[in-house]
């Protein structure tokens, strides 16, 4: 029904040539369909290069944004704002030339960045980032890319937490190249009933990243997946579901996601438990009661 992917944060960070040449092989040959290429530099690896390992392993691809501090839509310097665009444009760029339909992430503040939002504020910033990422839409449109915009947790971002905040972004935009990207991590928190705010962004779901509630393998974990999935299949959704979690070798990415422990035994073992719970949950079998672990 739907292709699995990997993110590779799960193993390394950041990603370049000799490590996605080491990496994408035992992917797929564990199984997966899908590898999902964070884009923390522009350059980090080379997409035509990208392009034909991929094409010869048969795994397809798609990739996600990485907002450190420095990138930033809604900032009120021009200069930021407009190398923020050059990044985005750059990643769509190099997803259409590995044939990634997807840039996911959170296009619009650096990670960890919480500010105070009254109405009037809030709509102002939410005009702001609509302005801004009109434009950079419908570039990605015409690559046939879409941005999909990511709903973090409450420690994360003050501006963009719930599948209704993202829409209010999503629906003024009003471009076939923005969507939603909605991650089981952070819905955890934030949503009160995940399959319910799966069918909110109905059409506009654009990308699904799975983990258990700790970044965990999914399986592992207290959350209502055969509900997920039926959520899923409602509203027509036809992507990979991409198992999203962290290496401790990046520190600076490892404390964004608050990865303070070791969440399996190993990161092959996180993957591959996640992977044969995510193929047994869709292939209708008895589903292992711990992802294997």
């Amino acid at each position: 029904m739907y292709g699995i992917g990997a993110n590779t944060w799960i193993w390394v960070s950041p990603l370049t040539d000799e490590r996605l040449a080491a990496l994408a092989p035992r992917i797929a040959g564990w199984g997966f369909d899908t590898i999902e290429l964070p884009i923390e530099s522009p350059g980090d690896w080379d997409p035509g290069r990208t392009a034909d390992l991929l094409a010869s392993l048969g795994l397809g691809a798609t990739t996600c944004a990485v907002m450190p501090p420095g990138r930033d839509l809604v900032t009120d310097d021009p200069d930021v704002a407009a190398g923020t665009a050059d990044y985005l444009r750059a990643c769509v760029r190099a997803a259409a030339r590995i044939g990634a339909r997807v840039v996911a992430g959170p296009i619009y503040a650096p990670v960890g960045r919480t500010w105070p939002l009254d109405p009037i504020g809030r709509r102002a910033t939410i005009r702001r980032l609509v302005d801004r990422l009109r434009p950079l839409a419908d570039e990605a449109a015409a690559h046939r890319v879409t941005l999909a915009l990511e709903p973090l947790n409450r420690f994360e971002t003050s501006l963009i937490n719930t599948v209704e905040q993202g829409l209010e972004v999503v629906a003024a935009v009003d471009s076939p190249g923005l969507g939603l990207a909605l991650d089981t991590f952070h819905m955890n928190i934030e949503e009160r009933d995940l399959p319910a705010a799966l069918r909110t962004a109905g059409r506009w779901l654009a990308h699904v990243q799975v983990c258990a509630n700790d970044r965990g393998a999914p399986g592992s974990d207290h959350l209502d997946w055969p509900g997920i999935i039926d959520a899923l299949t409602e509203v027509g959704y036809s992507g990979p579901l991409c198992i999203e979690s962290f290496t401790s070798e990046n520190r600076t990415i490892a404390t964004a996601a608050a990865i303070w422990r070791p969440l399996a035994p190993s990161q092959d073992e996180l993957a591959t438990a996640g992977l044969a719970f995510l193929r047994a949950l869709l292939l209708g079998r008895e589903t292992p009661a711990r992802a294997g672990l």
